[in-house]
């Protein structure tokens, strides 16, 4: 059953709010997909401050012109076309999606994407979906200054571990 102008218009409204929050836009073509893989998806992504949504077209097309971003079509992508909308971290939805995909043999594929205001092609969101998340990264920026540190602080323990040998074994040398 076709949609009224007034539905039209709350789909609309509410496409413009969520491009707007967000802070990372996907592009998918599920094709293929059953209500269940799509209710697992959003339940997947909703646990990572992220959404999954579906729209027509022309509405995502007046969304996007609304919020003022430019060269993605909707109608030139192919396929039905998915929105998977990040609010927190930007990379985390699309890792989600991505492994989402390869567990339901890619019946979810990445068409396009925006991130910080910029198109990003499919196969730069495939790309992203292979990082480390940002608490990783973190853990290894860590890990790589402290490392230097820890190397100076055994150099100093060495040294002086040398020097309570050395000293023991004078001290063993004038009383034999």
């Amino acid at each position: 059953m076709p949609k009224t102008r007034e539905q039209k218009s709350e789909i609309l409204r509410t496409l413009i709010e969520k491009i707007k929050k967000s802070k990372s836009l996907f592009f998918t073509k599920y094709t293929g997909m059953t209500v269940e893989d799509s209710e697992k998806l959003r339940n997947d992504l909703k646990k990572n401050d992220a959404e999954f949504l579906v729209a027509k077209k022309t509405l995502i097309n007046l969304a996007l012109k609304e919020n003022k971003i430019e060269g993605v079509d909707a109608k030139a992508l192919d396929g039905q076309v998915g929105l998977i909308f990040g609010y927190g971290d930007e990379i985390v939805p699309v890792r989600e999606a991505d492994k989402y995909a390869r567990e339901k043999d890619a019946k979810l594929q990445f068409l396009a994407g925006i991130l910080d205001g910029k198109l990003i092609s499919a196969m730069e969101v495939k790309q992203l979906a292979n990082l480390p998340s940002k608490q990783e990264l973190y853990a290894r920026l860590v890990g790589s200054i402290n490392s230097p540190v820890s190397g100076f602080v055994n150099a100093l323990a060495g040294n002086i571990r040398n020097l309570v040998y050395a000293l023991k074994a004078i001290e063993e040398k004038k009383t034999s």
